[in-house]
């Protein structure tokens, strides 16, 4: 494969493709219904000899690239969907979309793989199979993919796919860079919300009422502590209760105390032992106290598994591409989550990280992903047509 040819080729329609990520950028759309932004992903695929399935349940894309000779077939995913957040980067061609911000570089992802569509489609007469680009939206906490799947992605081209590679842009890492790492890469999230039932009364005599603060207090307390008394160190976990809620009054008792939060997990097995753990700790503290409290658990996005095998092909194939300096093994998961875990339960696949930290800020201390001040370097984005293309040609030749 002439990796030489596909980076220059890329970097030859960067302008292009930039203009079009701005585009994107200005009209940033939240969840699973992206009317605008479907439209102009629709716009910039027109005229490539793509296999269009529109999705039903959600703005969904679905467009099938087939080789002119047969063989297996390879889904390429780009999220789409933006974040109920204000931008405040000042960039001339920030968000139009008051309190809607692309601050996950999901604009970047979507033209990348549109970059991609555009580069496999001028090498059509090379592929032995198929090529699946899932144009997803939803992937902020609205489970896009697993909405795609269900709607039956996977059996939209025959034979199905057999293999899956998936690029998210980050500005913890210098621009042009890839990180990746063998098994589980991204953790589970779920959400954790804990209601402790007492007794309101007067601040001023709280012996006649059953303080449910406290109790709460007490709850997180314990929940910290058991986390670093009960969790293998190599198999980590994270909880943290971001929210409480209670009272009205600074001279009131509450009649209930809210905990919200989150919990992180990189594999099943904790994962369902640090929820036993929560409702195990919440029942002995209020029965102590002589309260009620429920624990509701939301179940979220899975772990994402990058599979072994497929990591091994991924990390040589940039390797080539863009050179070995430019690949990081991640030493450590993301306890980060990402939808792109169900496609990842169903083909043999991989996520990886591109750098794309703006050369004028160092890695590390920029604005995140997630940050109203994030911004990205558009120039990486050469990189992630090129390797989204280098992967499906090394597997399609």
């Amino acid at each position: 494969m002439d990796y030489a040819t596909l980076l220059a080729e890329s970097r030859h329609m960067l302008p292009e493709i930039k203009k079009l990520r701005r585009s994107l950028h200005r009209i940033p759309e939240v969840g699973n219904h992206l009317p605008k932004t479907r439209a102009a992903v629709l716009e910039a695929l027109e005229g490539l000899p793509l296999e269009i399935h529109l999705h039903e349940t959600t703005s969904g894309i679905a467009a099938v690239l087939d080789g002119d000779r047969p063989g297996p077939t390879i889904v390429l995913r780009g999220d789409m969907d933006g974040l109920a957040m204000p931008e405040d980067t000042g960039l001339d061609f920030a968000s139009e979309h008051a309190g809607h911000m692309h601050a996950c570089g999901h604009d970047l992802h979507t033209s990348m793989l549109i970059g991609a569509a555009r580069m496999l489609s001028a090498r059509q007469p090379e592929l032995s199979g198929k090529v699946l680009f899932m144009f997803q939206p939803g992937e902020e906490g609205h489970f896009g993919a697993r909405y795609m799947l269900d709607e039956g992605l996977l059996d939209q081209v025959d034979p199905s796919p057999t293999r899956a590679f998936a690029i998210h842009v980050t500005s913890l890492h210098a621009a042009g860079t890839v990180h990746l790492k063998p098994g589980p890469y991204m953790a589970a999230a779920d959400k954790v919300v804990v209601t402790v039932h007492g007794k309101g009364g007067h601040a001023s005599a709280p012996w006649n009422a059953v303080d449910p603060i406290p109790v709460a207090a007490e709850i997180i307390t314990a929940s910290e502590v058991a986390l670093t008394r009960t969790v293998d160190v190599f198999d980590p976990a994270v909880l943290t209760f971001a929210q409480m809620t209670a009272g009205t009054a600074y001279n009131v008792i509450p009649a209930t105390a809210t905990l919200a939060g989150t919990t992180r997990t990189v594999s099943e097995e904790r994962r369902d032992r640090l929820h036993a753990m929560i409702e195990q700790i919440v029942a002995g503290i209020s029965s102590a106290h002589g309260v009620t409290a429920t624990v509701e658990i939301e179940r979220g996005y899975p772990v994402t598994v990058n599979d072994d095998a497929v990591a091994a092909e991924v990390t040589q194939i940039a390797a080539d591409l863009l050179g070995p300096d430019q690949v990081v093994q991640a030493p450590n998961p993301i306890m980060g989550a990402e939808d792109w875990s169900y496609v990842l339960q169903r083909v043999p696949g991989v996520m990886v990280f591109l750098g794309s930290c703006p050369t004028d800020l160092e890695p590390g201390s920029a604005p995140v992903n997630h940050s109203n001040l994030v911004r990205f370097d558009e120039d990486s984005m050469a990189a992630g047509i090129a390797l989204h293309a280098a992967v499906a040609l090394d597997f399609l030749s």
